[in-house]
């Protein structure tokens, strides 16, 4: 799909979920420049015909039935890469009835289910249609299940699906949050790399969950603007096979450990960074072709 397909689809969508959510109560967009933009240059009127630098983000408010009769409060966080529908959209579902770890479960399951079911289409109406027929599962684990046994199915399941983020800020020029995103990286097992400077780039790639828990932390920093800019998730075939599955996401891996990646800083401030030496690392890593998807051009 071309670039003003992905920006059809997503006005497309938002425009239906407009409609079907007609209230602030219902449907809170929290970007309205970004779905102005968007119309604009879907409909022609932003003379410099080029895609909009962002995309909107919105909040989808549900009150649902549970087992005991009351009414909770369901918050679906959505953000659209740019690829979208190409890629899956990021969506966290918010429940204060949901521990931490049943959280986490929940949205690689959410996840797993949309990779399977709704690439390539528009899927938000899908993921509320989900969460609604299983959020309740969810809950009962995180009402009944021992520490012991929610670290295991935690454990288990958070290495079901292989994932691999390419995450856009702005800038990382912070001291506090680089070491942030080293030690976390670290923390959960994750391989990668960052590239401080502006812009800003952040790979973190194992099991899903992980992956999950280091942009949770990671998005609610201060940032002028961070998003995923692309993921990639991979089903495996080894589910309750624990050494198997471990090998076959170290198989899958790009990256050996973690570690910040400097590129012939230069400019005023040494914020800037060679984009030919990171195109370069990038393609010896078998990830050139991200490079078109973060700069819009061909790497060389």
């Amino acid at each position: 799909m071309s670039s003003l397909e992905w920006a059809e689809c997503q006005l497309a969508e938002i425009e239906l979920l407009m409609s079907m959510f007609p209230t602030q109560e219902e449907l809170e967009i929290t970007d309205q420049l970004a779905l102005a933009e968007l119309r604009e240059y879907v409909e022609g009127s932003d003379t410099a015909g080029s895609p909009p630098p962002s995309r909107p983000q919105f909040l989808i408010k549900q009150k649902l039935d549970t087992a005991s009769m009351d009414m909770r409060d369901v918050i679906l966080s959505c953000a659209y890469p740019s690829e979208y529908p190409s890629v899956l959209p990021e969506i966290t579902v918010r429940c204060s009835d949901l521990s931490r770890a049943q959280q986490t479960q929940l949205h690689g399951d959410l996840n797993s289910y949309l990779f399977e079911n709704c690439q390539g289409e528009v899927c938000v109406l899908s993921a509320v249609d989900w969460v609604k027929d299983n959020l309740q599962l969810f809950i009962n684990k995180s009402l009944s299940a021992a520490p012991t046994s929610k670290k295991e199915t935690v454990s288990s399941h958070s290495e079901e699906v292989f994932s691999r983020l390419w995450i856009y800020s702005h800038h990382i020029y912070n001291k506090t949050k680089r070491k942030n995103i080293l030690e976390w990286s670290k923390e959960l097992g994750l391989s990668g790399f960052s590239m401080p400077g502006k812009p800003g780039i952040v790979c973190v790639e194992g099991p899903q969950s992980a992956c999950e828990e280091f942009w949770s932390r990671v998005k609610v920093l201060t940032w002028k603007k961070i998003m995923i800019r692309h993921r990639e998730d991979i089903p495996l075939d080894h589910q309750g096979e624990d050494s198997r599955t471990v090998e076959d996401i170290d198989s899958l891996r790009k990256f050996t450990g973690f570690e910040e990646a400097m590129f012939d800083p230069h400019g005023n401030r040494g914020n800037h960074m060679d984009l030919g030496q990171l195109y370069q690392f990038l393609n010896e890593k078998g990830c050139c072709d991200i490079f078109q998807i973060y700069f819009g051009i061909e790497g060389r």
